[in-house]
């Protein structure tokens, strides 16, 4: 049969037969052609200062054979190395997300699943083939590596302010010393608590950003220090709320700084404020409302998930998938099923 006769063929079934048609070509005949030119990005950013041992970091490192990996139908060949060194051997996806996936070609269906903020469930039926479960373990992997994505200083103005959220154990069996709550629930005591967790934002106007977890009940200096303080210098102008941590810190530090308080009387001084800062609080909340409540052992992984959405602007296109799968494969991770299931905060 030819092509032409194939094609007014296909034009005579009916939409939906259509449609089946269309998934099966993507899904199996061709699904290997959307993952290869990422694996080929991967390839050229990890080695473009050459071979690294991913073991050793020697440089002593040479191609050792081709191994061949499942992608949906077809057998596809990829390059293995060895360390003459440690003589260990390795691939480009050694320690990262990708590394031991049965599935790869699953991979961009899930990324856009993960920007587009679908629930696992929901993601597991749109992909096909894979559990939620196991979806689960993806999410957190990829949220790992993306976790260490960092930066070297702020520059000029630095907004600063903490937010709160409920200390939240879902998840858990047995959970000790109180009921369980249900969608996250509230918390036992009025205002701030040893049962809310502090979660510190800086951002500068570059839109530099660092967000992550300081701890149990209000923000002490020294966490500021461990959480920012190699990012911070006498040349930048800090921007934060009155509390008081915020004004000993930035003493300690020689930097001028510039207090807001909470009633809002006086919101700007100049180009001085904290708005940009409040404002990524704001939508940092409303994101993480679907969720239920996040478990406070994954809270930073989370962070990190909006942090990388604020960088790609919420969108979930090509150049989004390809950019979270490559950033989160250039970090070395030694996450297992068993290690994140065994996280503890």
């Amino acid at each position: 049969m030819r092509l032409k006769e194939i094609i007014a063929e296909i034009k005579r079934l009916k939409p939906a037969e259509q449609h089946r048609l269309k998934e099966f070509f993507i899904t199996s005949l061709a699904s290997f052609y959307p993952s290869e030119p990422i694996f080929q990005e991967i390839n050229e950013r990890k080695n473009k200062v050459g071979y690294t041992c991913i073991h050793c970091y020697s440089k002593q490192v040479v191609r050792f054979g081709r191994y061949i990996v499942k992608v949906g139908t077809k057998d596809v060949e990829r390059q293995r190395y060895r360390c003459k060194d440690c003589r260990k051997t390795f691939t480009d996806v050694t320690n990262t997300p990708l590394y031991r996936t049965h599935k790869p070609e699953k991979w961009i269906e899930f990324i856009k699943c993960m920007l587009e903020g679908y629930s696992l469930r929901k993601s597991a039926e749109l992909i096909g083939g894979v559990h939620y479960v196991t979806l689960f373990y993806w999410r957190h992997k990829v949220l790992s590596a993306l976790e260490q994505m960092d930066f070297n200083a702020f520059s000029g103005i630095v907004e600063m302010d903490e937010t709160y959220f409920l200390y939240s154990e879902k998840g858990k069996r047995n959970i000790q010393d109180r009921k369980p709550r249900k969608r996250g629930g509230s918390s036992r005591f009025r205002g701030i608590s040893r049962e809310q967790i502090c979660v510190l934002v800086a951002r500068d106007r570059q839109k530099a950003t660092y967000s992550g977890v300081l701890g149990r009940g209000r923000i002490a200096k020294t966490q500021l220090e461990k959480a920012v303080g190699s990012k911070l210098s006498s040349e930048n102008t800090l921007c934060t709320d009155a509390w008081r941590a915020f004004s000993t810190y930035a003493k300690s530090k020689s930097m001028e700084h510039y207090r807001f308080k909470s009633d809002g009387v006086e919101r700007v001084k100049g180009i001085y404020h904290i708005q940009n800062v409040n404002s990524y609080h704001s939508r940092l909340k409303n994101w993480i409302q679907r969720f239920n409540g996040v478990a406070t052992k994954y809270l930073d992984h989370y962070l990190s998930w909006f942090q990388f959405l604020e960088i790609v602007k919420h969108r979930s296109d090509d150049g989004s998938v390809s950019k979270m799968i490559v950033e989160s494969c250039l970090l070395p991770i030694n996450e297992t099923y068993h290690s994140l299931r065994t996280y503890e905060y």
